[in-house]
């Protein structure tokens, strides 16, 4: 079952990162997917936000991956875009997504190898035809304890 929800502003994006937080656990993968700008940052620091994350919530394009060790769990943030050639293994991600946090994978396709069988995909689309902060946010989970979330999401 996918839940699609739409957005109009960055604040609403983040609004919907922070109702999720409360329903992570560790070991929790929440892989986020969309073009460049569509606003998989904006989510991480909403979610970053319910989970009690108090530093600043930055893009980890260039460093790949940054952690967040100041909340409820950990939150580690991955930019995989860099990836392309699927050197994913060589940066431990097995040890992250079976650690004591939440991951949150951006541009997941390129490490689709490591990636368990149980996660949480969000897929962000632009919505230009509708005012140039629109976007579609479809929610894919895999697994039953994601499928419960999503069904709770909904819910709110």
């Amino acid at each position: 079952m996918t839940v699609t929800l739409k957005v109009s502003t960055p604040e609403e994006t983040m609004a919907i990162g922070q109702k999720l937080a409360p329903l992570l656990a560790a070991k929790d993968i929440i892989l986020l997917d969309g073009d460049l700008g569509a606003g998989k940052t904006t989510f991480t620091k909403g979610l970053a936000a319910g989970l009690g994350v108090k530093r600043n919530v930055k893009s980890p394009t260039f460093t790949i991956i940054r952690e967040y060790q100041d909340g409820r769990l950990p939150l580690y943030h991955m930019d995989v875009y860099r990836l392309e050639d699927g050197s994913g293994d060589e940066l431990g991600l097995d040890e992250y997504f079976n650690g004591d946090g939440v991951s949150v994978v951006e541009w997941s396709k390129f490490v689709a190898d490591e990636l368990p069988d149980d996660y949480l995909r969000i897929a962000f689309k632009r919505l230009d035809d509708e005012g140039e902060n629109q976007r579609e946010l479809v929610f894919e989970p895999h697994g039953e304890r994601f499928e419960a979330m999503v069904a709770k999401l909904r819910e709110k």
